[in-house]
């Protein structure tokens, strides 16, 4: 019996034991969390290789976070008189124990203290930074993002691009004018007009020339080409895209232009509606042509480029209606059906397609 009661008082005790372990451990932890905790490093918001690193650039130029912009230029001019490397001094007074190495480290920090404070964006960055220290990788980036940034203003990137999108517009446009001048020199039909035109004007009478003014037939020849080129430039009329450049044209002066352009189009579009849907007054020549091109979905140089009697033509069937124009269209695929279908051309092709078109392997027995 007293055997059973040591037991049970053994047990009772280690269950006593038990209980208060079970109560006490979580206390062991929660010291172990708060020793942990307090053992982390502080935030702090001076961090090497950010601003002034572990300075405070106020402090390093000596005024407070309220200074002024004409307060912490003053007092920038004043320290980097002291500690530029031209200007400093083995032992000037207020320098003592300063090298010409420490002397020459304190400026770059001066320069580095004085570019964040100078820019209101940079200095409400780093102002934030030491309000907010914990914010370790939002400081990195909003430093790193200014620094990486280009310094150049975008509006004088907008107008740069601008500029060379222009100037390449118009020596393109201009090389291809030049080829279509040139092409057209060497047609006999143009040149046989621009001859004619020379010789009324006298622009070809050949002179007698005699001692060192006389010219060789090179000579002569080349400038009678040189004439023939100009009458051709002068006389003929390119639509399209081989058409002579205009300034008016390039990207440059549309966008200068643009306002002009908007105010004109919105004027003649409350005309249109006032005179043709309002008044209910007729079409005239420009406003029939100007529907027909709608309709045919072409530009204004495309339409321009068409013969004057293939234009007539349009108006000769009222092709402004409507109505009258999709007949017209009709038509057309029609007689484009039927072209394809006599034309001996389109015949071989097909049959060539047919038998050996492309994505047909043939083998040749010899």
């Amino acid at each position: 019996m007293e055997m059973a009661a040591v037991t049970q008082r053994s047990r009772g005790g280690g269950g006593g034991f038990a209980g208060c372990q079970r109560t006490v451990t979580p206390w062991w932890r929660l010291a172990v969390l708060l020793f942990s905790v307090s053992s982390l490093p502080a935030a702090t918001a001076l961090v090497e290789g950010l601003y002034c690193g572990t300075e405070v650039c106020y402090d390093v130029l000596g005024v407070t976070r309220e200074a002024s912009k004409a307060e912490i230029a003053r007092a920038y001019r004043q320290l980097a008189r002291r500690y530029h490397p031209d200007r400093f001094r083995l032992g000037e007074p207020g320098l003592e124990g300063e090298t010409q190495d420490s002397a020459h480290k304190k400026f770059l920090l001066i320069v580095t203290a004085y570019e964040t404070l100078k820019d209101e964006d940079t200095r409400r960055d780093y102002d934030y930074m030491l309000d907010h220290p914990e914010e370790y990788y939002q400081h990195y980036y909003a430093y790193y993002r200014r620094q990486l940034t280009p310094k150049v203003d975008v509006r004088v990137v907008i107008l740069v691009t601008i500029c060379a999108i222009s100037i390449f517009q118009y020596y393109s446009w201009h090389s291809s004018y030049n080829e279509a001048i040139n092409y057209l020199v060497t047609v006999p039909k143009y040149r046989i007009q621009a001859t004619e035109i020379a010789k009324q004007q006298g622009l070809l009478n050949r002179t007698k020339e005699k001692g060192k003014n006389r010219r060789s037939k090179e000579e002569i020849r080349e400038q009678e080409e040189e004439v023939i080129r100009d009458i051709i430039k002068t006389k003929i009329d390119i639509k399209g895209g081989y058409q002579k450049p205009n300034l008016s044209d390039i990207l440059l002066c549309q966008i200068v232009l643009f306002p002009y352009y908007l105010t004109n189009y919105i004027t003649w579009y409350v005309s249109w509606i006032y005179r043709f849907t309002i008044c209910r007054e007729e079409y005239g020549g420009e406003e029939k042509l100007y529907l027909i091109r709608r309709y045919m979905k072409m530009s204004q140089s495309q339409f321009d480029s068409l013969d004057e009697n293939n234009r007539q033509t349009f108006l000769e069937k009222q092709l402004w209606i409507k109505e009258n124009y999709e007949v017209y269209k009709k038509e057309q695929e029609e007689e484009m059906k039927v072209k394809m279908a006599t034309d001996p051309r389109m015949k071989r092709y097909r049959r060539w397609m047919k038998n050996e078109g492309p994505g047909r392997l043939t083998f040749v027995d010899d």
